[in-house]
């Protein structure tokens, strides 16, 4: 994994999607097969929210406006209450939390680097786009989880507190600056394949290429659906 990530990542090809005239709504996907197993599933979630949480407290130093710091601050917040419900979770399977996530340290680290953008504008939609994505994927693969802790994971990063607050202050920024969505819209689609080939590396495939992208298709096509309402929302090309 540590060889994705640099600075400003080129543009990366995504898993393959069917177009979108083709998607069939309404298909549920057995994603048993597919899912990890349950502790390196909460490890990956634990760490990527304590990660949210850390660089938007940094960008919350960086915004001038208080009214944008309060937002910025709920949404850590947030991020923060979630990493603390699932290591909770960890420690219900009589696992140390730090041990759990210790072996996804290296790779999320290097991928939260490129999601550092030139100012705080750009830095606030990565964690908009990266932990959306994140997020309903992870949600979807807690289908796949044994007993009560699918729906308990689904349930908590359902609860996307805080989002709303990111969505109304990158939406003023964008109608202040003309210039500056273009530039989001560009940065955005940037981080999306690298942050696909995240969500794809939780997956347990079978190393058949067609196999894999037969099962796997429907939940990336719809998670890539969300994402692209929500920059849709933002007034932003996905």
């Amino acid at each position: 994994m540590a060889s994705w990530f640099s600075r400003r990542p080129a543009l990366v090809d995504a898993p393959k999607l069917t177009p979108r005239r083709e998607q069939v709504t309404g298909v549920r996907v057995d994603l048993s097969e597919v899912a990890p197993d349950l502790l390196p599933y909460l490890g990956q979630v634990a760490y990527l929210q304590l990660q949210a949480f850390e660089t938007l407290s940094r960008v919350v130093q960086q915004v001038p406006s208080l009214s944008n710091k309060e937002g910025i601050a709920l949404t850590a917040g947030a991020a923060l209450s979630r990493h603390q419900a699932v290591t909770a979770e960890i420690r219900r399977h009589d696992a140390e939390p730090a041990e759990v996530m210790a072996p996804f340290a290296r790779a999320i680290d290097g991928f939260q680097s490129i999601t550092i953008g030139r100012d705080w504008q750009e830095t606030l939609l990565g964690v908009y786009v990266t932990d959306g994505l994140l997020s309903d994927f992870f949600m979807r693969l807690a289908q796949g989880l044994p007993g009560d802790v699918g729906p308990r994971a689904a349930s908590l990063l359902g609860a996307q507190a805080g989002g709303e607050q990111l969505a109304g202050i990158l939406s003023r920024e964008i109608e202040a600056d003309a210039c500056l969505g273009s530039r989001l819209a560009m940065w955005g689609r940037r981080l999306v394949g690298d942050t696909l080939l995240v969500a794809r590396s939780a997956l347990r495939l079978s190393g058949n290429e067609r196999s894999d992208e037969e099962r796997i298709d429907p939940v990336f096509s719809e998670i890539i659906g969300a994402h692209t309402r929500r920059m849709d929302a933002l007034g932003l090309t996905a």
